[in-house]
């Protein structure tokens, strides 16, 4: 935000609002932490949700933070985005599906 100053030239003004409940060194500190993966936490799976990353956070910081902070730091001052895992059977046989679409679908689709 901007403000005329006496002299006609216009000066910044100070931010507004809240100030964040983690400084920078603490940021680095979770994103470092963060980066080591969910299992290095010792959760199952190596997936973050809102609530790992809370508690994670406050395990590194002391600063409990709620899913909307939580959400708000993840996408704004670490710059990451929502990434869903792709579901598959575990007895997904890659070769034998491109086998079907060579030789299977083909010859269904000539069937019509």
């Amino acid at each position: 935000m901007w403000e005329e100053g006496g002299t006609g030239a216009l000066r910044r003004c100070p931010a507004t609002g809240r100030p964040p409940k983690l400084d920078d060194t603490q940021v680095e500190r979770v994103r470092t932490a963060l980066e080591q993966g969910a299992q290095a936490h010792g959760f199952e799976a190596d997936l973050w949700t809102l609530e790992r990353v809370g508690l994670v956070v406050e395990r590194v910081t002391g600063v409990p933070l709620s899913q909307a902070t939580v959400w708000r730091l993840l996408t704004g001052r670490l710059g990451w985005s929502l990434q869903r895992p792709e579901r598959r059977a575990v007895e997904r046989d890659e070769s034998e599906i491109a086998r079907w679409i060579a030789h299977e679908w083909p010859r269904i689709k000539k069937g019509r």
